[in-house]
């Protein structure tokens, strides 16, 4: 990959669109993970406006710590840089308590989790509907395009999608050349979403170099029975993926009435 040219053709990219867009900036939530420090590095390299949000939910002091450490640093080499707290903690709480209580709390964890993600969301378009900046999105080809490893409306709501057509090492790529912290170039990627140390290779069962050589081999066509030991492992977990979560990555079906009907 000729990285450094990947880099000027996103950052040009980002430009025109804000520009035609007619808006002044971009807005995004800095989570101290790969996606989102390679993201906003590329936004603040358009010398447009660039919000940073934090919107911890119970999180894992290592994630703040380094997106902290990673806004600081977007701080100290671009003028065009702003930092906004948001504890979302005391929100989140509150309308957990709000809902009705479940016998088996266990039963509710993944709708929690997603909840999150759509907080984290409606923070994001207050802050940009407020100054008139774009939701930057942080998704990376595999999570959007292979696996559906997003929440609809939450992290998946965004107004556009700077580095979705770049697998997760190539993402790496690109924070190696950016100069990311090599703290964040070291952690292992995380979702963040369950207030615990679960990475996303710890929900998913495989990493994302894996997930990055099924989801070519299913571009190729190929089929489960086609490997054996892990390679089968693999491939079916991605396929399983794939399937289940079709709905977040094709349009919203619309029912379409006759035309003897209306």
């Amino acid at each position: 990959m000729q990285t450094e040219k990947v880099i000027d053709h996103i950052v040009k990219w980002l430009k025109e669109y804000a520009k035609n867009a007619k808006c002044k900036g971009f807005v995004i939530g800095v989570s101290g993970g790969i996606d989102s420090a390679v993201t906003s590095t590329l936004c603040a390299k358009t010398g447009l406006d660039l919000l940073c949000l934090e919107m911890p939910i119970h999180q894992g002091k290592n994630q703040v710590t380094r997106a902290d450490r990673h806004i600081d640093w977007l701080i100290e080499n671009f003028t065009n840089v702003s930092r906004q707290p948001v504890n979302l903690t005391p929100v989140f709480d509150s309308l957990v308590d709000a809902f009705p209580k479940v016998e088996n709390e266990e039963d509710r964890f993944m709708s929690l989790a997603n909840t999150r993600a759509r907080l984290r969301m409606t923070t994001l378009y207050y802050f940009a509907a407020l100054k008139g900046y774009l939701v930057a999105g942080t998704g990376n080809k595999v999570e959007d395009f292979g696996i559906g490893f997003y929440t609809k409306y939450g992290d998946g709501g965004v107004d556009l999608s700077p580095i979705a057509d770049l697998v997760k090492t190539e993402v790496y790529e690109l924070g190696r050349v950016l100069g990311v912290n090599q703290d964040i170039m070291d952690a292992a990627p995380t979702d963040g979403l369950w207030g615990d140390s679960r990475t996303d290779e710890d929900q998913i069962g495989a990493s994302y170099p894996e997930l990055e050589w099924a989801m070519e081999m299913d571009d190729q066509g190929k089929k489960a029975d086609d490997f054996s030991g892990r390679e089968k492992e693999i491939f079916s977990i991605y396929k399983r993926y794939n399937s289940a979560n079709k709905h977040k990555m094709v349009p919203i079906p619309i029912c379409e009435i006759p035309d003897g009907l209306k």
